[in-house]
């Protein structure tokens, strides 16, 4: 079985997941699709494809698709989800699945109306720490999940070069703590059903980008459980931490913590001191490890054998309502309620 991918945003996580779906033996890139020419056309001498589309809806008309890998800005997923679902395809989305819950919800319909498979591209479910602490609450190790704290943190330099481009139409906490609110979520198994937030504006203020330099939320679910996420970007580039990051999750019967801040490496050179990333996308010889190929290869996994995806549309629209209710709180300047409506 051969699964015909097309790939919607050949930016860096366009091109990553490229780089995995061309590693595995069941799936083919046909065609890219990026209104950006100069990095389409790099992006296509990559993967060797041919096919390359200024607009993603010539693509999803003009190619035989059988999925499709949407990795464009965050505020620009919902459209090309909708219609490469209509087109007759399966969707492997980036984080978050959209910026706004109804948005999600309607791609949530949308999945159960064609019957095609999609996958929110939360791939830390994949690390095995993680991964663990889901299966110690299964156990009920933990006793009743109660309370959780996240903080995921990042230097400077990823609103103001990585991601330079869209930073002021995005925030740390839609691009860092969406990561820490799809586990915690996934932990506790429950809604949520309120938001309140607050967060700072000041240094990427002065440097021209409109946009949060910090936020912090506390998040109520159902039961009562409570969870806070910090999340800042402003970090100074000599951090060596990319992200630094902490988890704590509390239950009735015990107490689990994760710190992935130097994600085991630590290496001084004469240059600098830096933590190395491994965990999540390395390539080992010839074969790329770690929880986003994981997760990549998971959604193949889905579509072979026609089994549901480990994150699926309505993990999506939780995580979404959760950051829209912060966001709106952030405005608001008031606690937020939450209402999922699927």
């Amino acid at each position: 079985m051969t699964i015909r991918f097309g790939i919607i945003g050949t930016g860096i996580m366009g091109n990553a997941v490229g780089r995995v779906l061309q590693l595995h033996p069941n799936a083919e890139i046909n065609a890219l699709a990026d209104p950006a020419e100069e990095r389409l056309e790099k992006s296509g001498k990559e993967f060797n494809v041919s096919a390359l589309y200024s607009d993603y809806k010539d693509m999803l008309e003009r190619e035989q698709l059988d999925a499709v890998a949407v990795a464009t800005p965050d505020n620009y997923h919902k459209d090309p989800v909708v219609d490469s679902l209509y087109a007759g395809c399966h969707v492997f989305v980036e984080k978050p699945l959209t910026t706004n819950q109804e948005e999600a919800e309607e791609i949530y319909r949308v999945v159960r109306k064609t019957g095609k498979k999609l996958q929110v591209d939360f791939n830390h479910r994949w690390l095995s720490p993680y991964h663990k602490i889901k299966e110690m609450v299964l156990k009920g190790e933990l006793g009743e999940p109660m309370m959780a704290f996240a903080r995921k943190n990042n230097p400077i330099s990823v609103p103001t070069e990585m991601i330079k481009t869209w930073a002021s139409r995005t925030t740390p906490s839609w691009f860092l703590s969406c990561h820490d609110i799809d586990l915690v979520t996934w932990w506790f198994d429950a809604d949520p059903v309120e938001a309140y937030a607050k967060g700072v504006k000041k240094v990427l203020i002065e440097k021209g980008i409109d946009t949060y330099d910090g936020i912090h939320a506390l998040v109520t679910y159902e039961g009562g459980k409570i969870a806070t996420y910090e999340a800042t970007w402003i970090y100074p580039n000599t951090s060596p931490y990319m992200p630094d990051s902490y988890m704590e999750l509390v239950g009735s019967k015990g107490t689990t913590q994760i710190d992935r801040q130097a994600e085991a490496i630590d290496a001084i050179t004469e240059k600098k001191f830096v933590c190395p990333r491994t965990f999540l996308n390395y390539k080992v010889f010839d074969e790329w490890q770690g929880a986003y190929p994981s997760c990549v290869r998971a959604f193949l996994y889905a579509i072979e054998n026609d089994t549901e995806p480990h994150v699926n549309a309505r993990d999506g629209v939780r995580s979404t309502a959760v950051l829209e209710a912060i966001h709106k709180s952030l405005h608001s300047k008031k606690p937020e309620k939450i209402k999922i409506n699927i």
